[in-house]
């Protein structure tokens, strides 16, 4: 069962809600909005000084508490087993960014292979539950953003999520950003088949990278449940920014640089036309698409997947 929310960072659904809608799957979202992967890299805090609900401090654990759960009456919590489950992880928005490494706020004596090493502890901790299917996404193309994007290309001086955003250089800041997004993702494309196929960390492991970068930005770690027959995928989100008429089909002017959640109101009657919600998170239009990818990734038909096997 899937507990509908139009409230996410997207303005609307999130992009794992149109999973299930557009596969029949069942769906269970263990993402938070605004979570790192892990706080003993990136810790992130509320503002009655809680900590974030983490990918390895919370996220994690609660779906491993969750396939274990059997109620009173022997009813499972989740039907399906873990090795016929599909896992997603797609985490990073909030490890590179703003009070994180963009802003050199991380953990001192922490670098950014601890977070790429905290995501593949990920599968790793799923794995050992019993989990054979994953899809590693990569991160999104941050430098295109409003909040890192570049000067005339739709990048902002200041932003709701840093309203202390050093506005001396943000050329800096962007081209900081891409810096830190390419690294990563070269970190995924090398490191998944080196861990799979040579040294033989998850033996019988099917893991498929998506190249999320070309299409969106959120932070979300999900549980997909539905048939894994088949290997997983890759997409890309910049090419909705290079090609938006091909993915976006809102009333208004495509735009890829803007946002539809605009603090004067102006731009909120056509969302579907814009490629971000916000200064930072992409917009439902654009979970619809990367949905819509991932639902080919898993039935083996997306263009955008590379798959490796333990």
């Amino acid at each position: 069962m899937v507990l509908q929310n139009y409230h996410s960072a997207s303005g609307g659904r999130p992009w794992p809600q149109y999973v299930a809608q557009y596969s029949g799957a069942n769906v269970y979202n263990y993402a938070v909005s605004g979570a790192s992967c892990s706080n003993d890299v990136t810790p992130r805090t509320f503002a009655f000084d809680a900590p974030y609900p983490s990918v390895e401090q919370y996220q994690i654990p609660a779906y491993i508490a969750d396939s274990k759960y059997v109620d009173e009456n022997g009813t499972k919590f989740m039907d399906n087993p873990p090795d016929e489950t599909v896992y997603s992880i797609f985490i990073g928005t909030n490890d590179l960014g703003n009070y994180a490494f963009i802003s050199d706020a991380q953990v001192p004596g922490t670098s950014i292979v601890n977070y790429t090493d905290c995501v593949f502890g990920a599968i790793q901790s799923v794995y050992n539950n019993g989990g054979r299917y994953f899809v590693l996404q990569n991160v999104a193309p941050l430098q295109l953003s409003p909040q890192y994007g570049l000067p005339g290309k739709g990048g902002l001086e200041t932003t709701q999520y840093w309203p202390d955003k050093p506005s001396n250089n943000i050329t800096e800041i962007s081209y900081k950003m891409f810096e830190y997004v390419s690294l990563v993702n070269a970190v995924f494309k090398y490191e998944t088949p080196y861990l799979t196929e040579v040294v033989k960390q998850f033996p019988c492991a099917h893991i498929a990278v998506m190249d999320i970068n070309g299409l969106v930005s959120e932070t979300t770690f999900a549980s997909l449940l539905c048939s894994a027959a088949d290997y997983l995928r890759l997409l890309q989100l910049t090419d909705i920014y290079n090609n938006p008429s091909q993915y976006l089909n809102g009333s208004a002017p495509l735009d890829v640089t803007g946002y539809a959640n605009n603090v004067n109101g102006s731009n909120n009657t056509s969302p579907d036309s814009f490629m971000w919600y916000d200064e930072l998170h992409p917009s439902e239009q654009t979970d619809r698409v990367i949905a819509r990818e991932f639902v080919d990734v898993v039935k083996g038909g997306s263009k955008w997947a590379t798959y490796w096997s333990g």
